[in-house]
Formats: structure tokens, C-alpha cells, sequence
């Protein structure tokens, strides 16, 4: 006599899917093995030295493009390879699959299309010369290699490591609370230029385009909503303006709030600072 149905050799078979790890949980235990609080990454990624005639660096190309989820892998690439090995570098390999879930490339997507979507990402960032990749023979496997931050094809060192590179550092909550997926580029890309500035930084988006290479637009776009997310406050303060009908002028100042890092300050911000509402709103931005 069978089996009835639904059963094998009397014991009813499971019917409920197999448990996936989610992007978050996959990135949750990367960022664990990784076995410290913060990415850091040079200040050459966002804003080359002042003697250079173009100071626009890597994140402009980030911006320009478009390319919100390629900065945002490169990023997280930063953030878990916290460690060298004489055969490979500053370098990680995973599976390609999971590499799709940290990219978020596996939604609505056959496995087929988010290894795709990896490899396509990985291939940006090697042509802006930040990484290198490659299959060990035999695998599905993809190792990627840090190069240094400043795209000159020079292998990584680790910031601050046996070497005085200004960097700045993103902490890891970043990820762990799903702002990285919240965060538009505009807002991620001013959040990299806010971490290299101390507290209570001044900064005229007109000068934008000159210092970092993206449009006064799309920093004012960036800090509304870091504002809005509660990463960056706003403060107004005044000053003398001689060429002013008013003789006085409007300044806003911005500060990082925690867990967010800012450069260490040269000096207290003045105490004549007032605060504004943070709601990312134009009237807080000075519009």
C-alpha cells in the first residue's frame, strides 16, 4: 500500500519555502566579519588638493552619471574589506549571489539577471578605476581588490594606516538602519562631502560645480534631504557685507549629527549659531 498523499512513509512532508538571508541580513553579517565600527575612505575619492587645477574627483563621475547603486557598492565594498593578504590585496570574494543581495540587485529578479547586474556594476566601477575583479577558475565566486581611492590604478592602503592620507569615515550604522537605501545620490554625495569638513562648515553650493564637479542644484537637493532624514542640521548666522544694501548677509552652516563623523573642527563654532527647523525645506536651505 502507498503512501497517502502529502506524506512519505508517514511522515508529512514540509510544504512552507526555505528561509532566504535578506539583503540587510547578508550586509548585517559582512559588515560583522569586517570587525570594525566605520568605512574609511580617503578624502581624494571626493575632492582632489587644492593645487590641482580640476579639483572634481571620483564621486563626480558617481554624480554625473547617475550611478546611485554603483556608489552605493562601492561603498559597502570599502566597508567590509578590512583586510590584506599578500596573494590578493585589500580584496573580498563571495559568491555571486551573494554579492546580488548586497547590491540589491536580487529583487524581482532571476538569478540569472542579478549576477548580471553585479558583474555590470563591478565593470563601472573598474573603468573608474577604483576596483578590480575577477572569477577564481571553477567558482561562481568573484573577488574584488581595492585600488586607491583616487583612481591613479595605485594599490590600496588602508587610510591612516603607517601613512598621514586625510580620510574621512562612514559609520556603519549607515547600513545597518537602511538609510544607504533611503539616501538619494544627491544626499549620499553631500553626506561624503559633509564627513571631510569639521562641524559648522560653511559651504556655497555655487561653488560647487568649481570644487567637486556637480551642480549647486543637486548639493542644495543633498543636504534638503539629509535634513529631512535628521544626518545633518542646519544653522543661519550673519555677517557683516560691506557690498550689501543691507550691509549684512545670511550664512548657513552645517553640522553632522551622530553617529555621523565630521573632521575634527579647527575652532568652536560661534555661539551667535541658531539653529533652524531641519525639515529640509527651501526656507531652511536659504533658497
Amino acid at each position: 500500500m502507498g503512501c497517502p498523499s502529502g506524506m512519505f512513509c508517514g511522515v508529512k512532508q514540509q510544504t512552507s519555502q526555505k528561509p532566504v538571508a535578506s539583503p540587510a541580513q547578508t550586509r548585517e553579517a559582512l559588515l560583522e566579519r569586517a570587525a570594525r565600527d566605520f568605512a574609511p575612505i580617503r578624502r581624494a575619492f571626493v575632492q582632489k588638493k587644492r593645487d590641482e587645477a580640476d579639483r572634481s574627483s571620483r564621486l563626480a563621475e558617481f554624480v554625473t552619471n547617475g550611478d546611485v547603486r554603483g556608489l552605493r557598492a562601492y561603498l559597502f565594498i570599502v566597508a567590509i574589506t578590512s583586510a590584506e593578504t599578500a596573494e590578493s590585496g585589500w580584496s573580498t570574494t563571495l559568491p555571486g549571489m551573494v554579492w546580488a543581495r548586497t547590491f540589491g540587485t536580487t529583487e524581482d529578479a532571476t538569478p540569472a539577471s542579478a549576477r548580471t547586474a553585479v558583474t555590470k556594476v563591478l565593470k563601472r566601477l573598474e573603468e573608474r578605476r577604483l576596483i578590480t575583479y575577477e572569477r577564481p577558475k571553477g567558482t561562481w565566486d568573484i573577488q574584488v581588490t581595492l585600488l586607491r581611492e583616487d583612481g591613479s590604478l595605485d594599490p590600496y592602503t588602508r587610510p591612516g594606516n603607517q601613512n598621514r592620507d586625510a580620510y574621512l569615515k562612514i559609520p556603519f550604522e549607515l547600513w545597518r538602519t537602511g538609510l544607504i537605501d533611503q539616501l538619494g545620490l544627491p544626499a549620499l554625495a553631500m553626506l561624503l562631502t559633509a564627513s571631510c569638513e569639521p562641524a559648522f562648515f560653511e559651504l556655497p553650493t555655487e561653488r560647487m560645480k568649481e570644487w567637486y564637479g556637480w551642480s549647486p542644484d543637486t548639493a542644495e537637493r543633498g543636504f534638503r534631504q539629509l535634513a529631512k532624514e535628521g544626518v545633518l542640521q542646519v544653522h543661519k548666522t550673519y555677517i557683516a557685507a560691506p557690498l550689501s544694501p543691507t550691509g549684512t548677509a545670511e550664512v548657513n552652516r552645517y553640522v553632522l549629527l551622530p553617529p555621523f563623523i565630521a573632521r575634527s573642527a579647527r575652532k568652536k563654532a560661534p555661539s551667535t549659531d541658531n539653529p533652524v527647523e531641519t525639515t529640509g525645506d527651501a526656507q531652511a536651505l536659504g533658497q
